[in-house]
């Protein structure tokens, strides 16, 4: 194999995964133009583009992509052998580990994680990727190295682990009449509402607490993210059900104010899963640790 250069599939896995030069060459660590070329001798070794013009960006041809999730496997199991099992050096680790989290969990959690690869792993970068669709694959394929959030059964391929359970709150603007007096049921059904939909829902566990009381409310807006929702409570007479620990961030960050609601909602799992190949990678476990840590010491 002497006329092989191994180092290509690492090329090649980063070009997959950014879909572009630059981001594969930050990925990398490298200049652009010698990423450049890299992409120049993969297109002559494999007889194909790899990557092509669409507009402003560039896509993957139908042969790259089926080649994406073998060569992402070959990459991590070449990276396992010749990782040291049950060690790691954290301050000359060089990871980019990808982090999916809805914007509420990166407020929570970001500040935390930043400080601590800053003081114990100075060359690890988080990339914090927004919510999608609640799908394994970016988990099977490597592109996202750990999911965090409220988790439904991805299948036995995926480990899943339990953190905390969270609670449901209302936040308002600092003096909305909501906060003076008794707050009831019918109280809130009475008031305009914002609702937090990355799929633009407007019904959810509240409305059907409202039904068996014989009451509805109204959704005026729905908003993507929590923080969207955060600032348009702030400017607004609006009142909106986020999870009980963004409330109290959002309390502490911004002043907005923290009701409980009455009645009983659902009680949601957050979890952190990951695929089982980084199970045993230190540096991986270094990560979950540090998240579990956040926790415990909120």
């Amino acid at each position: 194999m002497a006329d092989v250069d191994l180092n290509l599939l690492v090329v090649l896995d980063a070009l997959l995964t950014e879909g572009s030069v630059t981001g594969a060459a930050e990925r990398l660590h490298l200049s652009a133009p010698a990423t450049s070329r890299a992409l120049g001798r993969l297109r002559r070794t494999l007889g194909d583009p790899i990557l092509v013009r669409a507009g402003r960006t560039m896509v993957p041809t139908p042969a790259a992509i089926a080649l994406r999730s073998e060569v992402r496997g070959l990459v991590e199991q070449a990276r396992g052998v010749l990782r040291r099992t049950g060690e790691v050096d954290l301050a000359t680790c060089e990871r980019t580990f990808a982090i999916r989290a809805n914007d509420a969990l990166i407020c929570q959690l970001g500040p935390g994680l930043v400080a601590a690869a800053r003081a114990q792993a100075p060359h690890v970068r988080l990339r914090f990727l927004a919510e999608g669709e609640e799908d394994v694959q970016p988990l099977r394929d490597g592109v996202i190295d750990l999911d965090l959030g409220v988790i439904d059964d991805l299948g036995p391929e995926i480990e899943v682990e339990p953190l905390w359970q969270e609670g449901t709150a209302l936040i308002a603007a600092p003096g909305h009449p909501i906060a003076r007096g008794r707050m009831t049921l019918r109280r809130l059904a009475a008031l305009p509402h914002l609702a937090i939909s990355r799929r633009g829902r407007s019904h959810g566990p509240l409305d059907e607490l409202l039904a068996a009381q014989g009451l509805s409310r109204e959704v005026v807006a729905v908003v993507p993210t929590p923080t969207a929702a955060m600032h348009l409570v702030l400017a607004t007479e609006l009142v909106c059900l986020v999870n009980r620990d963004f409330g109290e961030f959002a309390a502490r960050a911004c002043g907005v104010r923290l009701l409980s609601v009455p009645g009983d909602l659902p009680v949601k799992w957050m979890s952190q899963a990951w695929h089982p190949r980084l199970t045993a990678d230190p540096a991986h476990r270094w990560l979950r640790e540090q998240v579990r840590r956040l926790r415990a010491g909120r």
